[in-house]
C-alpha cells in the first residue's frame, strides 16, 4: 500500500475549498446559503479521536509483539492493513470535506453584508477544517504506526572477490 502524500491531500484540500467558494458565492447570489452544520466539526474530531486510539493501541500491541513481552497480544497483519485502509479513506475524505467548509469559511469571512447573522456558520466551519487536519494528522500517524520495519534482507552486500 502507498503512504499518504501530504502534496496530494493538501491539494484535494485546496481545489475542494476553491470550489466551494465559488459554489457558495454562486448559491448566495441566486438565494440563500445554506448553512453549515453543527455536526460536522464534532463528526470529524470522533473520526480522528478513534483513529488515533486505533494508532495507540496498535503501537503499543507491536512494541510488546517486537520485544517478545510474555502473554502479550499480537496484532495480525491483516488487521493493520485494514486500519491503515481506513486512515488512508479517512484522511481522504477528511482533506475533501475540509475543503468544503473551509472554501464556505473564506466566503463568509468575506461576505461582509451579513456577517453578523452568519458568525455561527463561520465558526462552525474552521472548526470543520481544524477537525479535518486533526484527521488527516491522526492518520499519518496511525500508518507511521504500522510502517513495517525496514528489512536488511532486501539489500544484501556486496559480494566481495576472493
Amino acid at each position: 500500500m502507498k503512504e499518504l502524500r501530504i502534496p496530494v491531500l493538501a491539494g484535494v484540500f485546496v481545489v475542494a475549498g476553491v470550489l466551494a467558494w465559488a459554489a457558495a458565492r454562486l448559491w448566495n447570489s441566486l438565494g440563500t446559503l445554506p448553512g453549515v452544520p453543527s455536526a460536522s466539526p464534532i463528526v470529524l474530531a470522533v473520526i480522528a479521536t478513534v483513529l488515533l486510539a486505533t494508532a495507540l493501541s496498535l503501537r503499543s500491541r507491536l512494541k510488546a509483539q517486537r520485544e517478545r513481552v510474555p502473554g502479550a497480544k499480537g496484532v495480525d497483519p491483516m488487521m493493520a492493513a485494514r486500519a491503515v485502509l481506513f486512515g488512508h479513506a479517512s484522511a481522504l475524505v477528511a482533506a475533501l470535506v475540509a475543503g468544503v467548509y473551509g472554501g464556505v469559511g473564506v466566503f463568509l469571512l468575506m461576505d461582509s453584508s451579513e456577517a453578523p447573522a452568519r458568525q455561527d456558520q463561520t465558526v462552525y466551519a474552521g472548526l470543520a477544517v481544524l477537525a479535518g487536519v486533526a484527521v488527516v494528522a491522526a492518520a499519518v500517524f496511525l500508518e507511521r504506526v504500522c510502517r513495517l520495519p525496514d528489512d536488511d534482507d532486501d539489500n544484501p552486500p556486496a559480494a566481495t572477490a576472493a
